[in-house]
């Protein structure tokens, strides 16, 4: 495992000896591996979502396309 040094103001430090039954060290190994793991899935979920950008203008296009075909449809039959 890799060693890590971490500096705190002197006041933090002081809270924290405050509270011994508190393992810092593990807490923050906690925390650290915690948020490692929420920035990976969202990477994960970028690069998916990217992936399906292609698909997702295909379908805005279609959509749009469609609303304007109605459009003109109701406009023939004198609806609006």
């Amino acid at each position: 495992m890799v060693s890590v040094t971490l500096s705190v103001p002197p006041e933090i430090r002081a809270l924290m000896n405050k509270f011994p039954e508190v393992n810092w060290s593990g807490f923050i190994r906690t925390s650290i591996e915690e948020k490692v793991k929420q920035l990976s899935w969202k990477e994960e979920m970028l690069k998916k979502l990217k992936g399906e950008e292609a698909f997702t203008q295909w379908a805005v296009k279609a959509q749009r396309e469609s609303r304007r075909d109605r459009l003109k449809k109701l406009k023939r039959k004198g609806l609006l």
